[in-house]
Parts: structure tokens; C-alpha cells; sequence
């Protein structure tokens, strides 16, 4: 063969090998992005012939740095309560109170528990310092203090408390403090990186990264009985003390209030759960303008049948569900437009409207889809703005600050009398007309104010204790203050 054809050869074979090349990779590279567009991968394929194509973990540095000064330590102290026996010495009249027989038949023994000490965090809303927690993590307390992350220390007041979200304002005397930008929790997305920022273990501030593994999950951790569970799922590691921190995106926005771990230990075994953001805005909102936070109702209790959408297995008397014409059998497919498919959906998009908001229902029946406007009402069936009453007034009855003489013919230095019983929770206790309250779990009472400010930082059940004027002894009955109070079930734990 001549050398020209074996040069002739060479360049042709050349030619074929370029241009399969290069058909190859177009080729590649359009399969690729289709396959991306597709969804099916999140990313280019192999990241070759997208040289712009994100890849790997993102960088929390950014988001981390603006997000930690607004996340402060909350340490709070639970007095230690005194308890006392109720009996009176049957043989006082006989022997007088300093017979050893006293004691032996029942004379009133108290003895004293310490004081508690807790811990969580928080995350400051605004400059003036209004800052957002966990109601579980300021319940009870007596004393509040916040710490902030250059490591100046607040006392801190209760604003507002709300138990079926778990959601609680304090407030600090402080101003041009840095401050948490709000995202969006509806934008939130599975597989989305997040941050979880805190105080946990007693450690300073403390960031973790996860995923949102799910959306609009309930775990039945919040026993109050309207309890609002719709929480955003992370594997984001959440440990005690992280309680009322922040969940964040990448670019620093609170989606998320941690709340609660699913673990049998207590500490973190995979999963957390934060509330989202657009159920703590409404939150907070009517607790600093009202007090209460205005829960809407849409006046229907959900079942849990299978079908397109949400049942509807009664519908109040009343309600606004029964006037839009809503029937039990139905199926709940959107609200405002937004599609729900569960209890947790419906309660997450009804709990940012206020009593009196009108929304869109629409519903299935008969396999035919039906769209009707409703005006939602308050718990007690109308559109008033409820207020939030405290719990002195709930006592009921008249109470009165006891003056001197009487203090000192019952040798105590003051107290509260309970001069008549009315339709409160007083009248649920073995408490008789003309008791004397002297003390709250611990806590001294001189007067009505003080009995007040206990009370009124006070929730669940509290011992109250004080004399019987003419009686020998010091008597105590437990009180409870509401229903509403959180408390832990084998689903889970807050942190």
C-alpha cells in the first residue's frame, strides 16, 4: 500500500474517532439534562458537562453566622413547693400542741421540695426584645433569665403563652438587639438542607445540620385538648435545651421553632420536630396584640377514612362548616386553594386565620367536587376576640388581703381569705368559706397581689396552703388551674 493511503486511512479513522467523540457527549450531555429536568437527578449528570451545577453540602457559614446572635439561652427556676399534712390534732383541746402524742396522731408535718432549675432558648423576634419560645420551656417558672450570645444576661416577663401550639413570648429590657429574619414554611421542601440553633446540654450556642425528612407530621406529644401539631420533620441533631431554638435555611430565615425529639430516651435518636414558622407568626402576632391567640375553627371533626382528601365524620351544630353546608361524608380537599390531605394540613392552613376570616372549603361528594365560602368563629361559636382572662380571675368567689389583728391572732404575717366561694375553680377543691391562703407551692402570700403574680405564672396544678381561723394546724389542697398544661407520651419528648 502506498504511504499517501496508509496516511489517507490514518486521518479517516482519526475523523471517525472525533466525531463519535463529540457526538457522544452532545448526546450525553442533552440525555443529562433531560434526565435532570426529569427530576430524576438532582443534579447534572456526573457533573461533567455542567460545569455550574451545584454539588455536594452547602455552606451553613453564612447562615450560621447572622442566625446565632438572634438565638439566646433561656434558664428558668421553678420554686421548690412546701408541702403540709391537712390533719388537726384530735387531742389539741386535751394536751396542747407541744404533746408528743401531737405529731403521733397526725398534727400538721410539712417538709420542703428545692427548686427547680431548667433550661432552653429562644430566639429573638424584634429590636426591642421580644422573643419567641417554647411554652414548655417557661411553664411554671418563677424566674426567667435569658443570656444572650455575647454573653450578657436579661431577666425576662412572660407576654403570652399559648399551650395547643406550644408557643410562648417573652420579653426583655433591652433594645438594638440583632434579630431573626421570618422565612416561609410553605416553601419548605423534603430533602431541603436545614439548621438546627440552640443551647442544648447547657452548651453555648450550638449549630447541627439535617434534611427536612417530612412535612405536617403530628406525634401526639402536645396533650393540650386543641392541641395544633404540624410539625416539620429534620434529622437535624435536637438535644434537651434545645427547646424554642431555631430551624433555619441557608440563607439564615427562620422556617422552624424546635420543639420536640422522638426518642425513648429523651435525647436524640434520629428525628426532631420544629413548629413551622407561619403557624408561630399568627402566634405570636395575637399573643402581644391580645393576649390569647384567636383560633379559628371550621366547626367539623375529622375521621380517618380513606379517600381523596380529608373526612369529614361530623359536623358541629352551629358551626360554620354546618352553614356552608358542609355534610359528615365529605371529603375536605383544600382550603384556600391550598390541597390538604390530612387532619395536620387542614390545622396548619385553618390556624393562620382569626375568628370572623372568611376562607374557601372545597370538598368531595358523590365524586363531584364542590367549593364553598365559610366565615370561621371562635371556640364558643361567634367572632368575638377572646381574651385572655387570668387566672385570679378563674378562681371565682371574693378574696381578700386579711388585715393585721387577724393576721396576728392566727400568728402568720398576712394572707389571702377566701370569704366566699362562686363558680370558679376554687369550688372544685375540699376548700371551705373563710380559709386563709398563705402560700402557693412554696411561695409566701401577704396579699391579693401576691397571690396574682403567683397564680398568674402559674399552670397546671399547684398546691395551695394556708389556716382555718379557730383551728389548730396548716392545711393544703391541690388546685388545678387549667386543662391545658403540655405533658410527654411514649411518641416523643420535649427538648
Amino acid at each position: 500500500m502506498k504511504l499517501k493511503n496508509v496516511f489517507l486511512v490514518i486521518a479517516i479513522s482519526i475523523a471517525t474517532s472525533l466525531l463519535s467523540i463529540w457526538g457522544y457527549g452532545k448526546w450525553m450531555s442533552s440525555h443529562a439534562t433531560t434526565i435532570q429536568n426529569d427530576g430524576k437527578i438532582p443534579v447534572n449528570y456526573a457533573g461533567f458537562f455542567d460545569k455550574n451545577a451545584p454539588t455536594g453540602i452547602p455552606d451553613f457559614t453564612d447562615a450560621a453566622t447572622s442566625a446565632t446572635p438572634a438565638v439566646v439561652h433561656i434558664k428558668t427556676k421553678i420554686k421548690g413547693k412546701t408541702v403540709s399534712s391537712k390533719s388537726r390534732n384530735p387531742f389539741g383541746d386535751m394536751f396542747g400542741d407541744d404533746d408528743p402524742f401531737y405529731q403521733f396522731f397526725g398534727g400538721p408535718r410539712s417538709y420542703s421540695t428545692p427548686d427547680q432549675q431548667a433550661s432552653g432558648s429562644g430566639v429573638i423576634m424584634s429590636k426591642d426584645g421580644y422573643i419567641i419560645t417554647n411554652n414548655h420551656v417557661v411553664d411554671g417558672a418563677s424566674e426567667i433569665n435569658v443570656t444572650l450570645s455575647n454573653r450578657k444576661s436579661y431577666k425576662a416577663t412572660v407576654v403570652g403563652t399559648d399551650p395547643n401550639t406550644d408557643i410562648a413570648v417573652i420579653k426583655i429590657d433591652a433594645d438594638n438587639l440583632p434579630y431573626m429574619m421570618l422565612g416561609n414554611s410553605d416553601d419548605v421542601k423534603l430533602g431541603q438542607w436545614v439548621m438546627a440553633v440552640g443551647y442544648p446540654l447547657n452548651l453555648d450556642v450550638t449549630v447541627t445540620a439535617g434534611i427536612v425528612s417530612a412535612k405536617a407530621r403530628s406525634i401526639g406529644i402536645n396533650q393540650s385538648d386543641r392541641a395544633i401539631e404540624s410539625f416539620i420533620q429534620t434529622d437535624a441533631a435536637v438535644n434537651p435545651g434545645n427547646s424554642g431554638g431555631a430551624l433555619i435555611n441557608t440563607s439564615g430565615e427562620l422556617i422552624g421553632i424546635n420543639s420536640a425529639i422522638a426518642s425513648p430516651t429523651g435525647s436524640y435518636a434520629g428525628y426532631s420536630y420544629a413548629i413551622p414558622v407561619n403557624i408561630v407568626k399568627k402566634a405570636v402576632n395575637d399573643l402581644i396584640k391580645f393576649g390569647a391567640v384567636q383560633r379559628a375553627y371550621v366547626g367539623i371533626q375529622m375521621g380517618d377514612k380513606d379517600g381523596p382528601g380529608v373526612y369529614v365524620n361530623s359536623v358541629a351544630d352551629g358551626g360554620s362548616a354546618q352553614a356552608a353546608g358542609i355534610k359528615p361524608g365529605d371529603f375536605i380537599t383544600k382550603v384556600n386553594g391550598v390541597g390538604v390531605n390530612s387532619a395536620p394540613e387542614i390545622q396548619d392552613q385553618v390556624s393562620r386565620y382569626k375568628p370572623g376570616d372568611k376562607v374557601t372549603i372545597t370538598y368531595i361528594r358523590s365524586g363531584k367536587e364542590n367549593t364553598v365560602s365559610l366565615t370561621l368563629k371562635n371556640k364558643s361559636g361567634n367572632y368575638d376576640v377572646v381574651k385572655n382572662s387570668s387566672t385570679f380571675d378563674a378562681l371565682g368567689g371574693s378574696l381578700v388581703t386579711i388585715d393585721k389583728e387577724t393576721a396576728k391572732k392566727n400568728d402568720i404575717s398576712g394572707g389571702v381569705q377566701v370569704q366566699k366561694l362562686g363558680n370558679g375553680v376554687l369550688k372544685n377543691t375540699r376548700i371551705q368559706e373563710g380559709f386563709i391562703i398563705t402560700s402557693i407551692d412554696g411561695q409566701e402570700i401577704n396579699s391579693v397581689d401576691d397571690l396574682k403574680a403567683v397564680l398568674n405564672n402559674s399552670n397546671g396544678t399547684v398546691r395551695l396552703e394556708g389556716v382555718y381561723p379557730g383551728y389548730d394546724g396548716t392545711y393544703g389542697y391541690p388546685l388545678t388551674l387549667n386543662s391545658d398544661s403540655s405533658s410527654n407520651n411514649n411518641n416523643g419528648s420535649n427538648p
